[in-house]
This record gives structure tokens, C-alpha cells and sequence, in this order.
């Protein structure tokens, strides 16, 4: 009983060190000129409660897809072909730190941060 509830443990611990891995790793990407990471999303409100804002800054493309990731990897919520402006109702996530991607048409992570859920 206590050997499986420590392998649970540390299968949870695994699984949350890898979500910030590869959050990690999207938010690392520059330019190619070497300066600070390219800014395509804004979000608001964070902490958010009832709703988050995704908005374009700049570079909009219909083709890029939203994903949105709990604490332990799972993705919650995903959109394709996103609007310039996006509106999220978070009345089925739970309180807690999530992770949102954006990713172009080929698939790739062009941006990536985290926001917080306060309920």
C-alpha cells in the first residue's frame, strides 16, 4: 500500500517536472538576431476567474491554433484558426496555474506562457 501511494507520488512529480520542461523550452525561442523572445499574445486578466482574453499584438495569422494545458501536461482546451481576438470562459477549469501555447500552421510552438485560475 505505501510503495504504491510513493510510486503515485512520484509519477505525479514526473509528469509536473515535464509540463515545465517543455513550457520552458517554448518560452526559451528567439529571434534570429538574438534578442528577447518575440511577443505575439496578450492576456488578461491574470489571475483570471470567470474568463481570459487572448488578443493579437501584431502578427495574426488565421492558421494558428491555441492550446491550453493543466499543471500536469493535460491539455484542457484547444482552438484551430483562432480569431485575432479570443475569449476563453474557464467555468469548467479549477483553480490553479495553467499553460497556453500558440502554435503555427506547421505545428510549431511560436509562443507559450502561463497564466493562474483564481476561483
Amino acid at each position: 500500500m505505501y510503495t504504491f501511494n510513493l510510486l503515485k507520488k512520484i509519477y505525479l512529480i514526473i509528469l509536473l517536472l515535464a509540463g515545465f520542461y517543455f513550457s520552458a523550452e517554448a518560452q526559451a525561442k528567439q529571434v534570429p538576431d538574438g534578442g528577447l523572445p518575440v511577443k505575439y499574445l496578450k492576456y488578461y486578466p491574470n489571475p483570471a476567474s470567470s474568463n481570459i482574453n487572448f488578443e493579437f499584438l501584431g502578427k495574426y495569422e488565421t492558421t494558428y491554433t491555441i492550446s491550453i494545458f493543466n499543471f500536469i501536461g493535460r491539455k484542457i482546451y484547444e482552438s484551430k484558426n483562432i480569431p485575432s481576438r479570443l475569449n476563453v470562459e474557464l467555468t469548467d477549469f479549477f483553480r490553479g496555474v495553467y499553460v497556453y501555447q500558440l502554435r503555427n500552421r506547421n505545428g510549431e510552438i511560436v509562443e507559450s506562457g502561463k497564466f493562474q485560475v483564481v476561483k
